[in-house]
């Protein structure tokens, strides 16, 4: 078992500190925005940094991987919650400690039962388009921030535009030169100078400047007194109806940061050469989503832009985690009075240039470009998200993924194998005329398991091929099972009336390549009653050809186009007859294709 914090020797322990200062430096303003955004106290972003966050960084595989609430998991609880609670009461924060345990709860379930598969079936136009819904409902409610505008932040999307635009006759001027400032030292900070943490930068100047100018006696918002102390440990109290109603948005919550996560923790670790371990993770992400829901926390995943600044700053380790820890602790204890004079709309300002790549745009450029039913998938995820909510939006995800996984899988490559080498035209679509492999043999190759969905799409594209040929031509159809992994019942139900269409067509049914593992299932299934079975295309093609006797080799070689040529048949007759003397009847086997060998 690997141990904690792994990768950190006394040669770059100085490093891993000064990388974690500077995570602290990003953490804190955006964990306090975060929180604003799901409708919870300041507080409730600090403590996610401080116990889950420990706990995380010693039980976690990836050396890298930065665990915290995001954008995206705020807007998620902020819409899942809303609609069980008023946003910033003390029920409100019960329910998110509630749904932080599910979460947590769900991540060790998927952990010990090796399911973090099932976060593959959010593939990246469906994350794209769930993120960039999200991302653009929070957009709306920064911009409210930035100009002053009171909107309600947990109504509907569609409710908060209005809102917005009825309510542009009370901007705030000052809280919109603020935001402007912001987003240009944000922007340009990052443009020459990234190695600088902006965003406190920000939050610094703009709280001197409130104070300095008394800015909030103008309508300037303040984020308001922040409480002192270390978080506590707690335990919500509610009934099984509040548990189970909370169910839906936790599994919203574990399957996005999964797919995020193992994904983001996979590639840094390929990155940088340090075995990572996809069920340990999830154990970490459960413990530490546990652990945010017992300390006055909310929800917690993976950190894709927090990753990538530490490892730009040279960190390899998790010591930085443990760094943003005890400086959070310190914050808490002894500079909560720092934050009190913070200006929302720099906050808002530092939010939305964090979000806005999340809106997708590239992605869905690219999608666009690339696979127009991939991009209407995103498009549909996007749409859903935005206009009806985060739930409906992830169950839409997964019908549109088992949608896109159905039509792939139902229209699989089905190839006769021709003896040139190579496959021909996709039986899918219409069989070349009398296309066989060898005289009286087609051999058919499925390149995919057979199920449900393909069953039977393959019976009727061999159908096809045999009555391709003329009539009475073929006598054998071997079937290429080296890329059949799997058979379920329904699949073999169709190749069960394949084999008795088969049988009496007078076509003689063999197999080819069946792998081991699969070999006992064919039986059970009754697919595999002592057809012949071949260990090769071409031992098949050998076994199931007849050899062409001296009278066809002559017949061959003297009317090669089907014309009769008498003066040729004298010198035809010698020389076959003197092939036939030293040569006998032909030994190389018949090509079929390279993965036959």
């Amino acid at each position: 078992m690997q141990k904690p914090l792994a990768g950190l020797t006394r040669h770059n322990v100085v490093r891993e500190c000064v990388a974690g200062v500077t995570l602290l430096a990003i953490a804190i303003p955006l964990n306090i925005g975060y929180a604003q955004i799901a409708g919870l106290p300041p507080t409730a972003g600090l403590y996610a940094l401080i116990v889950p966050t420990v706990i995380y960084a010693l039980v976690v595989s990836s050396r890298q991987l930065v665990a915290s609430p995001d954008a995206a998991a705020a807007a998620l609880v902020a819409s899942s919650i809303g609609g069980l609670a008023v946003a910033g009461s003390a029920d409100y924060a019960t329910l998110a400690l509630a749904q932080a345990i599910l979460s947590g709860v769900m991540f060790l379930l998927l952990a010990f039962f090796k399911l973090g598969f099932l976060a593959n079936f959010l593939s990246k136009p469906i994350l794209v388009g769930f993120v960039g819904g999200l991302a653009l409902d929070i957009l709306v409610s920064q911009i409210a921030k930035m100009l002053g505008v009171k909107i309600d932040s947990g109504g509907e999307f569609v409710d908060k535009v209005v809102q917005l635009v009825t309510g542009l006759d009370t901007i705030n001027l000052i809280s919109l030169l603020i935001s402007v400032a912001s987003i240009a030292v944000l922007l340009l900070g990052k443009r020459f100078l990234p190695a600088v943490p902006w965003a406190l930068v920000v939050l610094v100047f703009a709280t001197v400047a409130v104070v300095v100018g008394d800015l909030a006696e103008a309508g300037v918002a303040v984020l308001g007194p922040v409480p002192a102390g270390p978080p506590t440990f707690t335990w919500p109290v509610i009934d099984w109806a509040t548990w189970l109603a909370l169910v839906p948005s936790a599994m919203a919550l574990t399957l996005v940061s999964t797919a995020e996560g193992l994904l983001v923790a996979r590639s840094y670790g390929e990155k940088r050469g340090y075995p990572t371990s996809a069920n340990r993770d999830l154990f970490a992400l459960g413990l530490g989503n546990i652990a945010a829901g017992a300390s006055g926390a909310f929800a917690m995943g993976s950190s894709t832009s927090r990753t990538a600044a530490m490892d730009q700053a040279g960190s390899r380790t998790q010591l930085p985690s443990i760094v943003l820890a005890a400086g959070t602790l310190l914050l808490l204890l002894f500079g909560t009075a720092l934050l009190e004079d913070i200006p929302s709309p720099a906050i808002g300002a530092i939010i939305a240039v964090a979000i806005v790549p999340l809106l997708g745009i590239r992605e869905f450029i690219s999608l666009w470009r690339l696979d127009r039913f991939e991009f209407l998938v995103g498009a549909a995820c996007f749409l859903v998200t935005l206009f009806i909510g985060a739930i409906p939006g992830i169950l839409v995800a997964f019908v549109l993924a088992l949608i896109n996984l159905a039509k792939r899988a139902a229209t699989p490559a089905i190839d006769v194998l021709a003896a040139n080498d190579s496959p021909t035209d996709s039986l899918l679509e219409e069989a070349p005329a009398g296309s066989m492999t060898a005289p009286g043999v087609i051999v058919i190759r499925l390149a995919a398991p057979l199920f449900f969905a393909n069953g039977d799409v393959f019976t009727q594209a061999v159908k096809r091929a045999v009555r391709a040929a003329p009539d009475g031509d073929v006598h054998n159809v071997v079937v290429d099972m080296e890329a059949v992994t799997d058979v379920d019942v329904t699949g073999a139900e169709a190749f069960a009336s394949l084999k008795q269409w088969l049988a009496d067509q007078d076509v003689t049914l063999a197999f080819s390549r069946v792998r081991a593992e699969a070999r006992e299932r064919l039986i059970t299934f009754g697919m595999l009653e002592g057809e012949p079975v071949y260990p090769t295309n071409r031992a098949a093609v050998e076994a199931l050809t007849p050899r062409a006797g001296w009278r066809d080799r002559l017949r061959e070689r003297l009317f090669p186009n089907g014309a009769h040529d008498p003066a040729a048949i004298a010198d035809a007759v010698t020389e076959t007859e003197t092939e036939t003397e030293t040569s006998g009847p032909p030994t190389e086997p018949v090509e079929i294709t390279r993965s036959s060998n």
